[in-house]
């Protein structure tokens, strides 16, 4: 079983250009991702994929492997399909490159998961206990079958509980409302298909790559987790991550909590 944890990174970002080389804590943002990743136990390979030259120099000088990509990739998926040839190996997490406190304990769930079913696809959910979560079309909700998989993702309340108010739709406990957290695993074949599966209508309405491979018939496994990210999308994001990690980044990280 061959694992290969990927980091897309790029310099481009819209709302937080070079994002990715902030410091925060000092050390750039993706190494702090980077260092976290190398802490699975599972990984065989951790890689990030850069757009450029710049911040392939700076990955290469703390250490990472590095593999430049094209700049025009539009996502992730895309970045790491583009990649493909040059990584060896059955199985490929996606872990972004602002995401510096990743727990090591989600990604070797998320291979897990991988393992036991021989799913194309796994990806992570969080329960939402506030209305406050559910109403944010930034969180994306996460509907899921009986076995776990997602049967679809919206930047909407769902699925909607006919007669009751709001409020009411958090308190039963056997119909959870559910965050998707993005993190992404695929198999090989799945990835290698993603460059020929043309953009979907669903994909295009909520502005969510994921329903691509829905909409495409492929299958999402899910693990249940209590790891909430650090976005780091706004100077003030960048901030706040800031005030938590403090000088001493490795002394300042949340508890590895994640229920898998």
């Amino acid at each position: 079983m061959s694992i290969i944890v990927a980091i897309p990174a790029r310099l481009a970002s819209t709302r937080l250009p070079r994002k990715v080389l902030l410091d925060l804590g000092g050390k750039p943002v993706v190494q702090h991702v980077w260092e976290r990743a190398s802490q699975m136990r599972l990984a065989s390979r951790v890689v990030i994929l850069a757009d450029s030259e710049e911040l392939a120099n700076t990955a290469q000088n703390f250490g990472a492997e590095v593999i430049l990509t094209p700049p025009e990739c539009p996502s992730g998926t895309a970045r790491l399909a583009s990649a493909l040839e040059k990584l060896p190996g059955n199985f490929f997490l996606n872990v972004q490159g602002d995401e510096p406190c990743i727990e090591p304990t989600l990604l070797d769930a998320l291979a897990t998961r991988w393992h036991d079913t021989q799913c194309e696809l796994v990806t992570a959910v969080s329960r939402i206990h506030d209305t406050t979560r559910l109403q944010n079309p930034n969180v994306v909700k996460v509907v899921r079958g009986e076995s776990g998989q997602a049967l679809y993702f919206s930047r909407s309340p769902v699925p909607y509980r006919r007669g009751l108010s709001m409020e009411k739709w958090l308190d039963d406990n056997s119909t959870p409302y559910w965050a998707h957290i993005g993190v992404y695993g695929y198999t090989r074949k799945t990835l290698a298909s993603y460059p020929a599966l043309p953009p979907t209508r669903l994909e295009v309405i909520e502005s969510l790559e994921q329903l691509r491979f829905i909409e495409h018939g492929k299958i999402f496994q899910t693990v249940e987790t209590n790891y909430h990210p650090i976005a780091i999308d706004t100077a003030e994001d960048l901030e706040n991550a800031r005030k938590l990690f403090g000088n001493h980044p490795q002394q300042h990280h949340p508890r590895e909590h994640g229920k898998t």
